[in-house]
């Protein structure tokens, strides 16, 4: 009896073994269809180290969103050079703001206008409006809301685009529906986003692409080439809602 039990504890740990490193591979591996989604992107920041982009691009990687600026004086020091040589590459790249709850959004929309060149073509801007990281306050939606208004004005005007907003999924269940009405970038991890509301969709957090050391976010963008020509276009006048929706 004894010897038995040894074998079943034994057999299940092999068992949970072999589940386990099923489950890393699926997680590490995993790629939304390529005939639904063939236009595949990076999200990268100084946390990335060196990055070697020609090699990226040549991993089936079409656009990089580089972070550029976070708060009302913080700026990725990694920015400037990614972008550069990013844009050599060959990729269609844009540039995103981490918006903070304890600096007004005017100062932060001027930190993010006075670092991101716009004489040159770019995806258009992005928000990032997430907890973690952030500041420990939580303002309410309509406190959020003004905050945002007054960064998406001066960043839409100066950049001719109307802007996306990422959520992750608690500022989403915070947030959604509440603020700002803008087209989105939704995190969804390994799961295809519910809604379809969304322009960029990052699946992964802990991707591998040639040209990085370590883990780096992919994203797929809903549609084809064509749509990301379209995005990456040279700006046309935009009068974008700064309201929520009833």
């Amino acid at each position: 009896m004894k010897n038995r039990i040894i074998l079943w504890v034994a057999a299940s740990l092999v068992l949970a073994g072999i589940v386990a490193a099923g489950g890393f591979f699926y997680f590490q591996t995993f790629s939304p269809d390529r005939d639904s989604y063939p236009v595949r992107g990076i999200d990268v920041s100084h946390h990335q180290r060196e990055i070697d982009w020609r090699r990226v691009a040549a991993d089936d990687v079409a656009f990089a969103i580089i972070k550029a600026t976070e708060g009302g004086d913080h700026v990725d020091d990694a920015f400037a050079k990614n972008l550069r040589e990013a844009r050599a590459a060959g990729l269609a790249v844009g540039a995103y703001h981490f918006f903070t709850f304890c600096r007004p959004g005017a100062d932060q929309a001027k930190n993010f206008i006075s670092v991101v060149p716009n004489d040159q073509p770019l995806l258009p801007p992005v928000v990032d409006i997430e907890f973690g990281g952030n500041c420990p306050q939580r303002p309410t939606p309509e406190q959020l809301n003004a905050e945002l208004a007054a960064f998406l004005g001066p960043v839409e005007a100066t950049f001719g685009k109307a802007a996306i907003v990422y959520l992750t999924d608690e500022a989403e269940g915070a947030y959604a529906g509440k603020i700002a009405v803008r087209p989105l970038w939704r995190r969804s991890l390994l799961l295809e986003p519910d809604h379809n509301d969304w322009v960029y969709w990052q699946y992964h957090n802990m991707g591998r692409i040639d040209g990085i050391t370590g883990d780096v976010d992919l994203n797929v963008l809903k549609g084809g080439r064509e749509r990301l020509a379209e995005l990456f276009a040279a700006p046309e006048l935009v009068s974008p809602q700064t309201s929520p929706s009833p």
